[in-house]
This record gives structure tokens, sequence and C-alpha cells, in this order.
């Protein structure tokens, strides 16, 4: 499986440098519990994906909304958090714990929650920053509608074996594909348009 290896790179680069990658006081812990999630998301496997192949789905995740390029750092913080959130939820369910490692399950959520409160300082920051950035406009709805159609497809797989580790791979994609998001956020200025 030579993608999780070059997702875990992808994520241990994007993890690198100040505290403040953010542009708020992230502790340097925010960055390793990070790579610890990735990594325990890793860990979590427990069947083979090749046996699973027929239960694979697009779920459509919403590329655009982790770009960043046509958002002010406030609204691409609340996309960051939004994610966090729902793979939280998604993770932190009973179904989940009857299909998990409860060990590994009980410290990804922890460091779920971890990034989660680490970023609600930096959102409250930007958001006071940044009061009118939101406006009206919510990017985070299509990051709720990529979870719900997750949500959706382990209902409709009867939250089997293989619909859980579809789902886990599809988490992990999704971490990775965020990373261009999060080195948008690292600009010094709040616009997060062209590099």
């Amino acid at each position: 499986m030579a993608l999780l290896p070059s997702l875990l790179t992808a994520l241990v680069v994007i993890s690198y440098g100040p505290g403040g990658a953010l542009g708020c006081d992230l502790p340097h812990s925010h960055i390793l519990v990070s790579r610890k999630n990735f990594v325990l998301l890793g860990q979590m496997r427990r069947i083979s994906s090749t046996i699973c192949l027929k239960d694979r789905k697009d779920f459509r995740f919403p590329q655009d909304m982790v770009d960043g390029s046509q958002f002010q750092k406030a609204q691409a913080m609340s996309v960051l958090h939004e994610m966090l959130q729902q793979t939280f939820n998604l993770f932190h369910t009973e179904r989940s714990s009857a299909a998990w490692n409860t060990t590994l399950l009980d410290e990804l959520c922890t460091g779920l929650l971890r990034q989660l409160e680490d970023l609600d300082t930096c959102l409250e920051q930007e958001m006071g920053e940044e009061e009118s950035a939101l406006g009206t406009v919510d990017p985070t709805l299509a990051v709720k509608r990529y979870f719900r159609g997750i949500h959706l497809y382990l209902k409709e797989k009867n939250y089997s074996d293989c619909a859980w580790e579809i789902v886990r791979m599809e988490i992990m994609r999704s971490f990775s594909s965020s990373a261009n998001l999060q080195e948008r956020l690292r600009m010094k200025d709040g616009d997060l348009g062209s590099p």
C-alpha cells in the first residue's frame, strides 16, 4: 500500500513549521497531534482494502473548499474546523466503537478534540479580525454535504467492515487533501489568494 507513506509524508511536510502556522498561537503540540491522528487512522486498518473493492465509492470530496484560494483566513479556518468536527462526529458513535479497536479509536477522538480546541482559539481570534469576511456565505456547507454522504453510505452498507474500511481510507485522503488549505493558512497576510 504505497499510498500510505506518500500521504504520511505530505502530512509531515505540512505540519513542520512554527507553532503559529495558522497566524495565531497554536501550541507546538497541535502539530504533533495532527501527525499522530493521521498515523492512528493508518493503524486502525483491520482488513485489506483489496477485499472491499466492490464497496468503493466516490464521496466527491469538496476539493475546491480545501483549495482555499477564494476564502479569507477565517473562512478557510472554518472549513478545517468543520472537517475535524465532522470527522470526530463520524468516529465518536456507538457504531464506530463496534467497528474499530477501542484504544486506537479513543486516542483518535481525543486527538481530534485537542485539535478542535486549538482551532477554536485561533478561529475566535481570526473571526474578530475578519468579522465581515464570512458574510452570508458558509463555506462549510460543502464539507457538511460531503460528510452527510459518508454517513448515508455507512447506513446503506449496514455499517459493514468493508464500508468502515472504505470510509477510513476516505478520511485519510481528505486529511491529505486539506494540505493545500493548510499551506495557504500559513501565509502572513489575511488574503488566501494565489501564492
